[in-house]
This record gives C-alpha cells, sequence and structure tokens, in this order.
C-alpha cells in the first residue's frame, strides 16, 4: 500500500476504510487528498480480497467540510480542470460497493463525495449541503445532478440556490440516507453494513452496483438491457453455481469471486 499525506488506509477482513484526514481543516478537499483517494480507491479495487469499502472523516466535526477554498480562490478555468477534477471521475468509476460513513458537516465538495457512494451512514447531528452559491460559484462535482435525481427540481433548487443545509433526517426520508445513527456510532454501523455486503458473491455485487447506476444514467430500455445482460453474464461464474446448490442445500454458500 502506498504512502499518503492526507488519507488512511485500512483493512478490515475484507472491508477497505479509507479516511480523509485534515481534521484540523475539517477534512477540506485540496487537489492532493482528492488525486490520493482516487489512487487509494483503485488500488484497493483492484484487491480481490476487499469486497466493500467504507469511506469516512476523522475526527467529530467533519466528514468533509467542503473544497479548500484558499487553495482554489486564485485558480484559472484551465487549472481547476487540470487540476483535480478528473479525480472524481475516477472515483465514480470504483466498481467495489462505496459506503460513506459520515459524521457532523457534509459539506460542498464533501456532500458531492458522500454522494459518489451507494450508500450512506449519517449521524443524527450530520449536515448536508452545497454552500458554494455563498462563494460566487456552483457546485461542480456532480451536487446539482445527483440531489435532484433524488429530492426533486425544487428542493434542491432551495438548496444549490440559497445554501441552506439539509438534516440526514430529512434526507433519510428521501432516500438519500440509509441509516441515521447516534454520534460516534457511524463508522460501526457503516462496517455492519459492509460486512454483509462482504458476505454476498462479489462478481454479483460489482454488477448490481453497474446495473442501479444505469437507472440514473440511461434510458429505461437501456438500463433493462445492461441489467439482463449483468444477469446472464453471472450465470458463467462458479458463485452462481455455488450460490445456487447452497440455496437446494440449505447450506451458507463459500463464494470465492469467481
Amino acid at each position: 500500500m502506498a504512502e499518503y499525506q492526507y488519507i488512511l488506509v485500512e483493512r478490515k477482513e475484507r472491508v477497505g476504510i479509507v479516511t480523509l484526514n485534515r481534521p484540523k481543516e475539517l477534512n477540506a478537499l485540496n487537489f492532493q487528498l482528492v488525486a490520493e483517494l482516487a489512487d487509494a480507491l483503485e488500488e484497493i479495487d483492484r484487491d480481490e480480497e476487499i469486497r466493500c469499502i467504507i469511506l469516512t472523516g476523522a475526527g467529530e466535526r467533519a466528514f468533509a467540510a467542503g473544497a479548500d477554498i484558499k487553495e482554489m480562490a486564485d485558480k484559472t478555468p484551465i487549472e481547476m480542470f487540470s487540476g483535480g477534477f478528473a479525480a472524481w471521475e475516477r472515483i465514480r468509476r470504483i466498481h467495489t460497493p462505496l459506503i460513506a460513513a459520515v459524521q457532523g458537516y457534509a459539506l460542498g465538495g464533501g456532500c458531492e463525495l458522500a454522494m459518489h457512494c451507494d450508500m450512506i451512514v449519517a449521524t443524527e447531528n450530520a449536515r448536508f449541503g452545497q454552500p458554494e452559491i455563498g462563494i460566487g460559484v456552483i457546485p461542480g462535482a456532480g451536487g446539482t445532478q445527483r440531489l435532484a435525481r433524488t429530492l426533486g427540481k425544487y428542493r434542491t433548487m432551495e438548496l444549490v440556490l440559497t445554501g441552506a443545509q439539509i438534516s440526514a433526517q430529512e434526507l433519510a426520508a428521501h432516500g438519500l440516507v440509509n441509516r441515521v445513527v447516534p454520534p460516534g456510532e457511524h463508522l460501526t454501523v457503516a462496517l455492519q453494513l459492509a460486512q454483509t455486503v462482504a458476505a454476498q458473491a462479489p462478481l454479483a455485487a460489482r454488477l448490481a452496483k453497474e446495473s442501479v447506476q444505469a437507472a440514473f444514467e440511461t434510458s429505461l430500455e437501456e438500463g433493462l438491457e445492461q441489467e439482463r445482460k449483468n444477469f446472464f453474464l453471472l450465470f458463467s461464474t462458479e458463485d452462481m453455481r455455488e450460490g445456487m446448490r447452497a440455496f437446494v442445500e440449505k447450506r451458507k454458500p463459500d463464494f470465492k469471486g469467481r
């Protein structure tokens, strides 16, 4: 595993845990941190022993309170284009299921990073939002699109046009947050969820993720075609044979990822 300045990486059985590690700066997302995060996630994604990944933030105050504004303030459009936004696309393309474990602030890029994950566990005091309008810009890493697809046009317009924050409880009511837990329990609950995912057939989990993502990125017809293709493809795997045999034999399956 590579050495990183702004993130921590560990493994617990079949789960990888990546921690944003700038607690004094509320885990603000500078270009190097996002690049390190993309590198680490891609490395873990290639590890066949890891079947689920948790993304969390160091400290009690924030998952990530946004981008590093000091770093961005004097950038040109070309510097912004080339300086780190390509890493967001790399994060989006991670195949292994991702769970965000959020405590405190998840604002701006922090909110967008959480929404890059496939599931979100958040504490009761977690606060989400896209406050970019207050500094003269707009969300640039998917905030307008992912919020609108979950909250709808009108609530998203309010959040993006006013910079207001939204609670984990309200996001849970809209289906964007999976679990709302007491402060300090986000990582424990996320790990339990991750271990449940990690116990499934890993190839099926990856193709299930791909199929669900297609629902947000394609037409219904194209999404159904993607789902059927992935369904048929899994009939070529050893895990499919093992899973169905185990069901018939009334035992727990032993998935190998093949």
